[in-house]
Protein backbone atom coordinates (compact mmCIF):
# COMPACT_ATOMS: atom_id res chain seq x y z
CA UNK A 1 0.00 0.00 0.00
CA UNK A 2 2.76 2.74 1.19
CA UNK A 3 4.25 2.03 -2.69
CA UNK A 4 0.89 2.81 -4.32
CA UNK A 5 0.42 5.42 -1.77
CA UNK A 6 3.93 6.82 -3.47
CA UNK A 7 3.01 6.46 -6.86
CA UNK A 8 -0.10 8.30 -6.79
CA UNK A 9 1.87 11.10 -5.26
CA UNK A 10 4.23 11.14 -7.68
CA UNK A 11 1.75 11.11 -10.39
CA UNK A 12 -0.56 13.86 -8.69
CA UNK A 13 1.89 16.45 -7.30
CA UNK A 14 2.76 17.47 -11.18
CA UNK A 15 4.61 20.44 -12.43
CA UNK A 16 2.47 24.18 -13.42
CA UNK A 17 0.46 24.35 -16.56
CA UNK A 18 2.97 26.91 -17.85
CA UNK A 19 6.09 24.41 -17.76
CA UNK A 20 4.77 23.36 -21.64
CA UNK A 21 5.13 26.05 -23.80
CA UNK A 22 5.19 26.81 -28.23
CA UNK A 23 3.18 23.41 -28.44
CA UNK A 24 -0.25 24.57 -30.29
CA UNK A 25 -2.80 23.55 -33.01
CA UNK A 26 -4.40 25.60 -35.01
CA UNK A 27 -8.47 24.07 -35.21
CA UNK A 28 -10.46 25.11 -38.68
CA UNK A 29 -11.75 28.76 -37.00
CA UNK A 30 -8.04 29.54 -36.77
CA UNK A 31 -7.74 29.73 -32.41
CA UNK A 32 -4.52 28.67 -30.94
CA UNK A 33 -4.15 26.24 -28.07
CA UNK A 34 -1.20 26.28 -25.67
CA UNK A 35 -1.98 23.10 -23.99
CA UNK A 36 -4.27 20.96 -26.24
CA UNK A 37 -4.37 19.66 -29.85
CA UNK A 38 -7.39 20.21 -31.96
CA UNK A 39 -8.44 18.88 -35.69
CA UNK A 40 -10.90 17.02 -37.08
CA UNK A 41 -10.86 13.15 -37.60
CA UNK A 42 -12.74 10.67 -39.83
CA UNK A 43 -13.33 10.03 -43.38
CA UNK A 44 -15.95 12.96 -43.80
CA UNK A 45 -14.11 14.98 -41.26
CA UNK A 46 -17.24 14.87 -38.54
CA UNK A 47 -15.43 13.87 -35.42
CA UNK A 48 -13.94 16.61 -33.78
CA UNK A 49 -10.67 15.77 -31.70
CA UNK A 50 -9.17 16.91 -28.91
CA UNK A 51 -6.03 15.69 -27.72
CA UNK A 52 -4.21 16.71 -23.84
CA UNK A 53 -1.12 18.00 -24.66
CA UNK A 54 1.41 18.59 -21.55
CA UNK A 55 3.68 15.47 -21.78
CA UNK A 56 6.25 16.46 -19.45
CA UNK A 57 2.87 16.85 -16.65
CA UNK A 58 1.22 13.59 -17.70
CA UNK A 59 -1.27 15.55 -18.91
CA UNK A 60 -2.15 17.01 -15.57
CA UNK A 61 -4.98 18.84 -15.84
CA UNK A 62 -4.88 23.02 -14.90
CA UNK A 63 -7.26 25.81 -15.04
CA UNK A 64 -5.64 26.88 -18.44
CA UNK A 65 -6.51 23.35 -20.36
CA UNK A 66 -9.63 23.05 -19.17
CA UNK A 67 -10.49 26.36 -20.37
CA UNK A 68 -9.17 25.49 -23.58
CA UNK A 69 -11.02 22.08 -23.48
CA UNK A 70 -14.20 24.22 -23.20
CA UNK A 71 -13.10 26.38 -26.13
CA UNK A 72 -12.75 23.61 -28.05
CA UNK A 73 -15.96 22.33 -26.95
CA UNK A 74 -18.04 25.46 -28.13
CA UNK A 75 -16.43 25.56 -31.47
CA UNK A 76 -17.05 21.84 -32.41
CA UNK A 77 -20.71 22.33 -30.74
CA UNK A 78 -20.90 24.98 -33.37
CA UNK A 79 -19.52 23.23 -36.30
CA UNK A 80 -22.41 21.83 -38.37
CA UNK A 81 -20.25 19.52 -39.71
CA UNK A 82 -18.96 17.62 -36.27
CA UNK A 83 -21.17 14.66 -34.91
CA UNK A 84 -19.17 13.60 -32.51
CA UNK A 85 -16.57 14.30 -30.45
CA UNK A 86 -13.49 12.36 -29.07
CA UNK A 87 -11.17 13.56 -26.10
CA UNK A 88 -7.70 11.70 -25.45
CA UNK A 89 -4.32 12.00 -24.27
CA UNK A 90 -1.22 9.96 -24.19
CA UNK A 91 -0.51 6.36 -24.38
CA UNK A 92 1.07 6.99 -21.19
CA UNK A 93 -1.36 8.96 -19.36
CA UNK A 94 -4.79 10.46 -20.11
CA UNK A 95 -4.43 12.46 -17.29
CA UNK A 96 -3.03 11.82 -14.16
CA UNK A 97 -4.18 14.21 -12.10
CA UNK A 98 -5.49 17.63 -11.12
CA UNK A 99 -2.34 20.11 -11.01
CA UNK A 100 -2.18 19.90 -7.65
CA UNK A 101 0.77 22.98 -7.37
CA UNK A 102 -2.02 25.32 -9.02
CA UNK A 103 -4.61 24.60 -6.15
CA UNK A 104 -1.77 23.88 -3.21
CA UNK A 105 -1.84 27.19 -1.50
CA UNK A 106 -5.51 27.91 -2.35
CA UNK A 107 -7.68 29.12 0.79
CA UNK A 108 -11.25 27.80 1.57
CA UNK A 109 -12.67 31.57 1.18
CA UNK A 110 -10.63 31.68 -2.86
CA UNK A 111 -12.09 27.82 -3.11
CA UNK A 112 -16.05 28.48 -2.02
CA UNK A 113 -16.43 32.47 -2.96
CA UNK A 114 -14.94 31.70 -6.24
CA UNK A 115 -16.71 28.40 -7.31
CA UNK A 116 -13.90 26.53 -7.89
CA UNK A 117 -13.89 24.05 -10.31
CA UNK A 118 -17.39 25.16 -11.49
CA UNK A 119 -16.36 25.49 -15.13
CA UNK A 120 -14.34 21.93 -14.93
CA UNK A 121 -18.26 20.45 -16.02
CA UNK A 122 -18.39 21.82 -19.77
CA UNK A 123 -17.52 18.06 -21.29
CA UNK A 124 -20.65 16.97 -19.31
CA UNK A 125 -23.17 19.65 -20.22
CA UNK A 126 -22.16 18.95 -24.31
CA UNK A 127 -25.47 18.44 -26.65
CA UNK A 128 -22.94 16.35 -29.07
CA UNK A 129 -21.84 12.96 -27.39
CA UNK A 130 -17.93 13.00 -26.26
CA UNK A 131 -16.32 10.01 -26.37
CA UNK A 132 -12.89 9.54 -24.14
CA UNK A 133 -10.50 7.23 -25.73
CA UNK A 134 -8.13 6.69 -22.25
CA UNK A 135 -4.46 5.50 -22.04
CA UNK A 136 -2.61 5.19 -19.56
CA UNK A 137 -3.46 6.95 -16.08
CA UNK A 138 -7.12 8.67 -15.73
CA UNK A 139 -6.73 9.28 -12.13
CA UNK A 140 -7.96 12.06 -9.87
CA UNK A 141 -9.39 15.09 -12.65
CA UNK A 142 -8.64 12.77 -15.03
CA UNK A 143 -10.86 9.80 -14.28
CA UNK A 144 -13.67 12.90 -13.55
CA UNK A 145 -12.67 14.15 -17.19
CA UNK A 146 -13.38 10.60 -18.43
CA UNK A 147 -16.61 9.96 -16.59
CA UNK A 148 -17.92 13.67 -17.73
CA UNK A 149 -17.92 11.79 -21.42
CA UNK A 150 -20.48 9.64 -22.58
CA UNK A 151 -18.43 6.31 -23.33
CA UNK A 152 -15.69 5.69 -22.12
CA UNK A 153 -13.34 3.39 -24.61
CA UNK A 154 -10.00 2.09 -22.42
CA UNK A 155 -6.84 1.08 -23.54
CA UNK A 156 -5.87 -2.14 -21.87
CA UNK A 157 -3.41 -0.84 -19.78
CA UNK A 158 -5.45 1.66 -18.87
CA UNK A 159 -5.90 2.67 -14.95
CA UNK A 160 -8.48 4.21 -13.54
CA UNK A 161 -8.38 5.90 -9.89
CA UNK A 162 -9.35 8.40 -7.27
CA UNK A 163 -6.66 9.16 -5.07
CA UNK A 164 -7.57 12.43 -3.59
CA UNK A 165 -7.91 10.71 -0.08
CA UNK A 166 -4.21 10.52 -0.49
CA UNK A 167 -3.98 14.29 -0.43
CA UNK A 168 -5.78 15.26 2.10
CA UNK A 169 -9.09 16.19 0.52
CA UNK A 170 -11.70 14.54 -1.29
CA UNK A 171 -12.78 14.84 -5.63
CA UNK A 172 -14.02 17.81 -6.28
CA UNK A 173 -14.96 17.60 -10.10
CA UNK A 174 -17.76 14.81 -9.62
CA UNK A 175 -15.72 12.03 -9.00
CA UNK A 176 -17.71 10.81 -5.80
CA UNK A 177 -21.08 11.02 -8.12
CA UNK A 178 -20.38 9.96 -11.27
CA UNK A 179 -17.87 6.68 -9.91
CA UNK A 180 -20.68 5.79 -7.45
CA UNK A 181 -23.50 5.99 -10.55
CA UNK A 182 -20.96 4.24 -12.98
CA UNK A 183 -20.00 1.02 -10.65
CA UNK A 184 -21.87 1.15 -7.71
CA UNK A 185 -21.41 2.09 -4.11
CA UNK A 186 -18.89 -0.74 -2.84
CA UNK A 187 -16.48 -0.23 -5.39
CA UNK A 188 -16.82 3.67 -5.14
CA UNK A 189 -16.43 3.44 -1.74
CA UNK A 190 -13.30 1.72 -1.83
CA UNK A 191 -11.90 3.74 -4.44
CA UNK A 192 -12.57 6.77 -3.29
CA UNK A 193 -11.21 6.09 0.40
CA UNK A 194 -8.27 3.93 -0.15
CA UNK A 195 -6.97 5.61 -3.54
CA UNK A 196 -6.48 1.84 -4.97
CA UNK A 197 -6.89 2.12 -8.41
CA UNK A 198 -8.36 -0.06 -11.12
CA UNK A 199 -7.68 -2.05 -14.33
CA UNK A 200 -9.22 -1.60 -17.58
CA UNK A 201 -10.36 -4.69 -17.56
CA UNK A 202 -11.63 -4.12 -13.71
CA UNK A 203 -13.35 -1.45 -15.37
CA UNK A 204 -14.67 -2.61 -18.22
CA UNK A 205 -16.10 -5.27 -15.69
CA UNK A 206 -17.67 -2.38 -12.97
CA UNK A 207 -19.84 -0.74 -16.18
CA UNK A 208 -17.53 1.81 -15.99
CA UNK A 209 -15.73 1.77 -19.44
CA UNK A 210 -17.79 0.22 -22.62
CA UNK A 211 -14.92 -1.70 -24.62
CA UNK A 212 -11.34 -2.37 -24.03
CA UNK A 213 -9.01 -2.20 -26.93
CA UNK A 214 -4.90 -2.61 -27.42
CA UNK A 215 -3.16 0.34 -26.28
CA UNK A 216 -3.12 1.29 -30.22
CA UNK A 217 -6.35 0.95 -31.41
CA UNK A 218 -8.45 2.32 -28.65
CA UNK A 219 -8.11 5.85 -30.26
CA UNK A 220 -8.81 4.77 -33.56
CA UNK A 221 -12.06 2.42 -32.91
CA UNK A 222 -13.18 5.84 -30.85
CA UNK A 223 -12.78 7.86 -33.73
CA UNK A 224 -15.04 5.21 -35.66
CA UNK A 225 -17.52 5.22 -32.97
CA UNK A 226 -17.82 8.90 -33.44
CA UNK A 227 -18.41 8.48 -36.95
CA UNK A 228 -21.09 5.65 -36.60
CA UNK A 229 -22.84 8.36 -34.68
CA UNK A 230 -21.83 11.28 -36.94
CA UNK A 231 -23.31 9.76 -39.57
CA UNK A 232 -26.81 9.88 -37.78
CA UNK A 233 -28.94 12.47 -37.40
CA UNK A 234 -27.59 14.99 -34.98
CA UNK A 235 -30.78 16.44 -33.68
CA UNK A 236 -32.24 12.93 -32.93
CA UNK A 237 -28.78 12.60 -31.54
CA UNK A 238 -28.60 15.01 -29.18
CA UNK A 239 -32.43 14.01 -28.17
CA UNK A 240 -31.29 10.29 -27.29
CA UNK A 241 -28.49 11.44 -25.12
CA UNK A 242 -30.70 13.42 -23.29
CA UNK A 243 -33.02 10.98 -22.81
CA UNK A 244 -30.38 8.71 -21.28
CA UNK A 245 -28.68 10.98 -19.50
CA UNK A 246 -32.16 12.02 -17.56
CA UNK A 247 -31.74 8.02 -16.45
CA UNK A 248 -29.19 9.04 -14.42
CA UNK A 249 -31.00 12.00 -12.73
CA UNK A 250 -35.00 11.24 -12.93
CA UNK A 251 -37.10 8.89 -10.95
CA UNK A 252 -38.10 5.62 -13.28
CA UNK A 253 -41.67 7.56 -13.77
CA UNK A 254 -40.25 10.69 -14.34
CA UNK A 255 -37.27 9.39 -16.66
CA UNK A 256 -40.27 7.33 -19.03
CA UNK A 257 -42.20 10.85 -19.56
CA UNK A 258 -39.29 12.60 -20.31
CA UNK A 259 -38.47 9.85 -23.05
CA UNK A 260 -41.94 10.09 -24.56
CA UNK A 261 -41.83 13.35 -24.36
CA UNK A 262 -38.35 13.84 -26.83
CA UNK A 263 -39.84 10.84 -28.72
CA UNK A 264 -42.83 12.62 -29.64
CA UNK A 265 -40.49 15.45 -30.63
CA UNK A 266 -39.41 13.36 -33.01
CA UNK A 267 -42.18 13.26 -35.17
CA UNK A 268 -42.33 17.05 -35.23
CA UNK A 269 -38.58 16.96 -37.44
CA UNK A 270 -37.71 15.85 -41.15
CA UNK A 271 -34.88 13.31 -40.27
CA UNK A 272 -37.37 10.84 -38.28
CA UNK A 273 -39.52 11.30 -41.45
CA UNK A 274 -36.98 10.47 -43.89
CA UNK A 275 -35.45 7.53 -41.63
CA UNK A 276 -38.59 5.71 -41.21
CA UNK A 277 -39.46 6.18 -45.08
CA UNK A 278 -36.15 5.41 -46.14
CA UNK A 279 -36.40 1.98 -43.97
CA UNK A 280 -39.56 1.17 -45.67
CA UNK A 281 -38.35 1.90 -49.03
CA UNK A 282 -35.08 -0.10 -48.43
CA UNK A 283 -32.75 2.57 -48.93
CA UNK A 284 -29.98 4.34 -46.74
CA UNK A 285 -31.47 7.79 -45.08
CA UNK A 286 -30.06 10.74 -45.83
CA UNK A 287 -30.62 12.73 -43.12
CA UNK A 288 -30.91 16.95 -43.07
CA UNK A 289 -30.60 17.77 -39.40
CA UNK A 290 -34.07 18.98 -39.84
Amino acid sequence: MAALCRGVLRLTLLPRCHILQGLSREYSAGTSYQYILVQRKGQNENVGFIQLNRPKALNALCDGLMTEINEALDSFERDPQVGAIVITGSEKAFAAGADIKEMQNRTFQECYGGSFLSHWNRVSTAKKPVIAAVNGYALGGGCELAMMCDIIYAGEKAQFGQPEILLGTIPGAGGTQRLTKAVGKSLAMEMVLTGDRISAQEAKQAGLVSKVYPVDKVVEEAINCGEKIARNSKLIVAMAKEAVNGAFELSLSEGNRLEKRLFHSTFATDDRKEGMTAFVEKRKADFTDQ
